[in-house]
């Protein structure tokens, strides 16, 4: 995991750099970091997000539990890069309320996704939670420092969700599987409450 978020940090921390070129050249880079690394774990419908693409990369196994969070990874970065050169991307509330509600109810019912699909449909929610991440990085923060930061952040949500997934498949039998429904409905319910919110 520490080599896919360098990797991937390395290839799109530019872009989002290019966002702000100039600024934080005064600024306090460790406070744009702290920000940006602390700003996933501070709003329920992202961290729960998060959380379930880890939990789904592990009910798919393979090669799926590097692909699934890199494949967010990178589709945040680039919401993050259009939401800090100002691009609209309209619905963006509501988008990230139905990526909790969707993700919810894909490790409720144990879908079993291709990885095609579990990546692209993951990319695409990805989008809207980097967009909300980039509008709100303080004006004055350094992109790349920012940038960087929630990646991170995002990363290590992923591997919770990893560890979280694959405890429950050790578990193993009607255990896991009642446990693994349990949460997938909580996070599903969850994603209701915010879907009804963003109207």
């Amino acid at each position: 995991m520490k080599k896919l978020l360098t990797t991937t940090g390395l290839i799109l921390s530019p872009s989002l750099a290019l966002a702000h070129i100039g600024t934080g050249l005064t600024h306090d880079h460790g406070f744009d970091a702290v920000t940006g690394f602390l700003h996933p774990f501070m709003s329920l419908d992202h961290l729960l997000a998060m959380v379930s693409v880890g939990m789904i990369a592990a009910m798919l196994g393979g090669r799926a539990l590097w692909l699934v969070p890199a494949s967010f990874l990178t589709m945040m970065a680039v919401g993050g890069a259009l939401a800090m050169e100002h691009i609209p991307e309209p619905f963006v509330e509501i988008a990230i309320a139905l990526s909790v509600v969707t993700l919810g109810l894909v490790i409720a019912t144990h879908a079993r996704l291709s990885l095609g699909a579990a990546m692209g449909l993951i990319g695409f929610f990805a989008l809207f939670h980097g967009y909300a991440h980039g509008v709100e990085m303080p004006e004055t923060a350094s992109g790349f420092a920012y940038g960087l930061a929630f990646l991170a952040a995002t990363a290590l949500l992923h591997a919770i969700g990893i560890l979280f997934g694959l405890a429950l498949g050790a578990i193993g039998g009607p255990s896991g599987l009642r446990i693994r429904q349990a949460a997938g409905a909580a996070m599903g319910l969850a994603g209701m409450t915010f879907l009804i919110g963003a109207f």
